[in-house]
């Protein structure tokens, strides 16, 4: 698909049915991930694939917004593993994590499945619910299905400003 196509058919899911994921989707998603651009090629992020009913409920003791997806992924990075900007005040380690979610999500609308980017949730409690290493950071949650037949992009969806606001040269 024409990735400007793609970018602009991907939603944040809120409904979804109980149709399961197909292996090879999942995996093409993970892939995807995987082959993302990190700092330095560090390649410090984690990926948990979430589907049993012990790893789903203790996503829903986190946060309200599964929205029934039977999957979901927790993206995390090592702490310890991140390149460090010049100045040391910022480091890779979020972005870098980011990217790959950023990859994953647009994969799943590639391969016809709808996801949801979720940060609302405590991360220091994400780590200690599901038991991560000290080194691991909990960047965001992603729901990962198929969108219920009610479903549908947020009516703000399409809203964005102009280039012209968003954008300078210099």
């Amino acid at each position: 698909m024409n990735f400007l196509k793609l970018a602009e058919k991907r939603y944040s899911c809120k409904k979804y049915s109980d149709r399961a994921i197909e292996e090879d989707k999942l995996q093409a998603v993970l892939e995807a991930g995987r082959l993302a651009p990190t700092a330095k090629n560090l390649q410090e992020q984690h990926v948990y694939v979430l589907q049993s009913e012990g790893a789903l409920s203790k996503f829903d003791q986190l946060t309200p917004c599964r929205y029934g997806a039977g999957t979901a992924l927790m993206v995390t990075y090592n702490r310890n593993n991140v390149y460090t900007y010049p100045g040391e005040k910022r480091d890779s380690g979020a972005e870098d994590a980011a990217i790959v979610a950023t990859h994953m999500i647009l994969e799943a609308t590639e391969q016809g499945l709808d996801s949801c980017w979720v940060n609302f949730f405590d991360p220091d409690q994400a780590k200690e619910i599901y038991g991560l290493p000290e080194e691991e950071e909990v960047l965001m949650f992603m729901d990962l299905g198929y969108a219920a037949k009610e479903a549908g992009p947020l009516p703000n969806h399409r809203s964005r400003k102009d280039l012209s606001e968003t954008v300078s040269y210099l």
